[in-house]
């Protein structure tokens, strides 16, 4: 293997190291009402996520909590070193996908059936450290010696 596959390579695998990954199928809940639980959730810092899972009245919310919970157990278990107390987690990725329908038969008037379809999803999250992001401006205008 060349220099630079092995040294993108090394980035990949510590990159991967800091973020734990948790996946939840065939979860009986539809892919539309799963996914503005995730919209919710998408970016926030841990404990906050929490407490909005906790505190939210969809059904939805309830699996989203426990699945948000197995992803920073996981990422406890890859980083063993670390507090979790000390580190400023988010929920870096989190995405529903559908998964399997099952097609029920409802029957109709005149001998006709209408197809109901029970919906299930895929829910995927993934917990990493918070970047903090700073004033571009304010960095560059110190470093280049000048002040607006």
């Amino acid at each position: 293997m060349g220099a630079r596959k092995h040294e993108m390579a090394e980035k990949l695998k510590a990159e991967k190291k800091q973020k734990a990954i948790a996946i939840l199928r065939n979860c009986p809940t539809s892919p539309r009402k799963m996914r503005l639980m995730a919209d919710n959730i998408r970016g926030v810092e841990v404990n906050r996520t929490l407490g909005i899972l906790r505190y939210s009245k969809q059904e939805a919310s309830i699996r989203m909590e426990k699945l948000l919970r197995s992803a920073i157990a996981n990422w406890e278990a890859k980083n063993e070193g670390e507090r979790l107390e000390d580190t400023a987690l988010c929920v870096k990725e989190i995405y529903v996908d559908s998964a399997r329908m099952l097609k029920r038969i409802q029957p109709a008037p005149q001998g006709r059936a209408h197809r109901i379809r029970k919906r299930s999803n895929y829910v995927t999250i993934v917990v990493d450290k918070l970047v903090v992001k700073e004033k571009n401006t304010k960095a560059k205008a110190e470093s280049n010696g000048t002040e607006n």
